[in-house]
């Protein structure tokens, strides 16, 4: 890793003190609201001086352009985040394909667009760092994730991405302050993408949030239930919603789409008569469909656990009450029997247990054992997120992670946080 010389760490200060024409390169206003700014490609060359752009949009954006490239191309590699390895990725690299242009984005009848989603090869410069905390979820303006970002961080500007790993980034590449992304819903169990991206990746867990989902089915104004042919949504929320579909639209087809808020708007953009997405009520307000039906999930004690995600972990308290999520992975040829020492190291010390989630061991997938004349066994290796109800602070959890040191081969406290101890209610939220 290179280092970064003291006089570029100067240029990095002026840069970071955002001056105006900055400001006015990242922002456009209409009508007294600022419009989102977008990244356009295009295919003439240009360099940065001395390794890097005369501004602070110019660097982040090197930042983006090469981290997406990254990522594209080995999907195994993880990015750090530290800001020395950012400024030691585009201090020295020359890139003479891409050159980058701010436009505002889309418009309709003089009014701005929705903001659209941050892709992976598409990351916008981060705006002038304010008061307003700037929070990346995934999905598109509507999603549930949207509604939790909002509840766990009150007036915040809400980034939304494409892509679960495009949030990760957008925090790393100081273009969002948070990330809130979603683990484990209460009826479809966990979100495996989540938990390999938050070994792959540095970000701390610095809190929870649970939110209710509250499913409705939507179409263009004017569409009568009996004319609906195909219904679209996210596929946990068909699987969520199916006896309800099944009365409703007995003979629509049903199909898997990416998102539930997406469904919604890829039904009023194509405007598409005979077909009805899953999704919030903030969707059908947002993209002017209807509500067909509401509250049709199968269970009402629906909920979506999330996670909070920051560049810094908080300090642990001891005041309230506080959770801890652990990754780790058992010494070499000693198996799942390690489990067991680990539950006994927590049980022994009277911490108790919330989550335990094994995933497939990404370096080690497979252990072969030979036994001799018999042959040989093949065991499939695993890692373990474990959380659980005691904050780092206190001398029997780290009492208790010692002890589970000697056990692993590798251990990482992902975060200790808050526990999300507000009530909750299956009425739909003013978010949702």
């Amino acid at each position: 890793m290179q280092t970064v010389s003291p006089a570029f760490s100067c240029d990095l200060k002026s840069l970071i003190q955002t001056n105006l024409t900055a400001k006015n390169a990242r922002y456009c206003h209409l009508n007294g609201k600022r419009v989102s700014v977008l990244c356009s490609y295009k295919s003439e060359s240009f360099s940065f001086p001395n390794g890097i752009g005369s501004s602070r949009a110019d660097w982040q954006s090197s930042c983006a352009i090469l981290a997406s490239k990254v990522a594209s191309a080995e999907n195994s590699s993880s990015i750090t985040g530290g800001l020395a390895d950012q400024v030691a990725a585009v201090n020295g690299h020359s890139n003479g394909s891409v050159n980058l242009s701010l436009v505002p984005s889309d418009t309709k009848n003089g009014k701005p667009g929705l903001v659209q989603p941050l892709t992976n090869t598409d990351l916008s410069p981060a705006p002038s760092h304010g008061s307003t905390l700037r929070v990346a979820y995934q999905g598109v303006p509507g999603a549930y994730s949207e509604a939790a970002a909002g509840k766990a961080y009150p007036n915040s500007e809400a980034i939304p991405c494409d892509q679960f790993d495009v949030a990760f980034q957008a925090v790393e590449l100081w273009i969002a302050d948070r990330a809130v992304l979603p683990v484990e819903n209460s009826l479809g169990g966990s979100i495996h993408r989540n938990y390999d991206l938050l070994l792959r990746h540095r970000l701390h867990i610095v809190g929870e949030v649970q939110i209710p989902v509250h499913h409705c089915l939507l179409a263009l104004p004017g569409v009568r239930p009996d004319c609906i042919t195909r219904v679209i949504s996210h596929p946990q929320a068909l699987a969520q919603t199916e006896g309800s579909l099944n009365k409703l639209t007995p003979r629509a087809a049903i199909e898997a789409f990416h998102d539930t808020a997406a469904a919604a708007e890829y039904i009023a953009s194509n405007n598409l008569h005979d077909t009805a997405a899953v999704a919030s009520a903030r969707a059908a307000e947002l993209y002017g469909l209807q509500i067909l039906a509401d509250g049709i999930q199968d269970d009402a004690g629906n909920v979506t656990r999330f996670l909070m995600l920051a560049r810094d972990p908080i300090i642990p308290r001891t005041d309230r009450p506080f959770k801890t999520s652990i990754v780790f992975a058992a010494q070499e040829h000693q198996g799942t029997s390690v489990l067991f020492k680990v539950l006994s190291a927590f049980a022994f010390r009277n911490i108790s247990l919330t989550k335990i989630e094994s995933r497939p061991h990404h370096n080690c997938p497979l252990r072969v054992v030979d036994d001799g004349s018999v042959g040989t066994k093949k065991h499939f290796e695993y890692t373990f997120y474990v959380d659980f109800e005691a904050s780092m602070a206190e001398a029997r959890a780290q009492n208790a992670l010692a002890e589970v040191q000697e056990y692993t081969s590798f251990l990482r406290v992902l975060g200790s946080y808050p526990m999300d101890m507000t009530p909750w209610s299956t009425l739909p939220s003013e978010d949702a």
